[in-house]
């Protein structure tokens, strides 16, 4: 009897951080990768490699076989695409690809990466993973294709018995973000003192290592069906971007930009 743990997304932030406490934990692990990924962050694990991309069935379907468990980390994050398609084919398409393969592998385990934004927003100020999805009016295509992903996620654990959980994962902070992810990036740029301005707002955030090792305990500990918040606390961009600065040595940002100011730049962006 198997006990083989297959990560996809291996090449990203978290799954990378998933792969190595999966590894650092003495698990035998597989991981699924495309051949154009960098893998800086896996390629000195001791861990099975395939490549493929979810999004390729016939691949997807050979690195799922013989696996008790799944950790589903892949995610498009390019929320500033023109063209939507791409982000719904990956991260809807892709998660039902991987679901129908590992229905068909009986897998017994299966953790959905799912993101803070697919919980509703509370009156009081303070959601929990009760609050449904509430704001689509106002949300753009990224967010409603994060939202759609869950919904399919939970539509197979209640009608097909795939034993699934979600965990809704803030913002995620730490070493080896290699890529780096959007909310990194601005910790970059603020280090680097291309940040001389912070605005209002902030989110949900979690360090990467701590998110890592809650995945794991929700497969170990998660109820099939359940969805589960992955945050720490709620971090604004003004003490995202002083963090940065910090870090570097550097005098943190001064200047906060009105939210008017932001929507007419973006507005200009787009």
């Amino acid at each position: 009897m198997t006990n083989k743990t297959l990560v996809l997304g291996a090449s990203g932030f978290l799954g990378s951080h998933v792969t190595k406490e999966l590894v650092k934990q003495g698990r035998d692990v597989r991981i699924l990768v495309r051949k154009s990924s960098d893998t800086r962050a896996t390629d000195h694990l001791d861990v099975e490699r395939c490549y493929g991309d979810v999004l390729d069935k016939a691949s997807l379907e050979q690195a799922i076989d013989g696996c008790d468990s799944i950790f589903y980390c892949v995610v498009d994050t390019r929320a500033w695409l023109r063209d939507p398609a791409p982000l719904y084919r990956v991260n809807v398409d892709g998660l039902i690809n991987a679901m129908d393969a590992a229905l068909a592998a009986k897998v017994k385990h299966f953790v959905f990466t799912s993101s803070f934004v697919t919980v509703g927003l509370n009156n009081s100020g303070i959601s929990t993973e009760d609050d449904k999805f509430n704001w689509a009016d106002s949300a753009p295509d990224y967010i409603l294709c994060r939202v759609k992903a869950e919904d399919k996620l939970m539509e197979y654990c209640r009608d097909k018995g795939l034993p699934g959980v979600a965990c809704c994962v803030g913002n995620t902070y730490g070493p080896e973000d290699f890529a780096p992810t959007p909310h990194g990036k601005m910790v970059l740029d603020s280090a680097r003192g291309k940040m001389p301005f912070f605005w209002e707002g902030g989110g949900p955030s979690v360090g990467i290592a701590d998110a890592a090792r809650a995945l794991i305990l929700a497969e170990k500990n998660g109820k099939v069906g359940e969805r589960y918040v992955i945050a720490e606390r709620w971090v604004t961009y003004e003490e995202l971007f002083t963090l940065g600065a910090q870090a570097s040595g550097i005098a943190p940002p001064k200047v906060k930009l009105p939210m008017f100011m932001l929507y007419t730049m973006a507005a200009i962006a787009g």
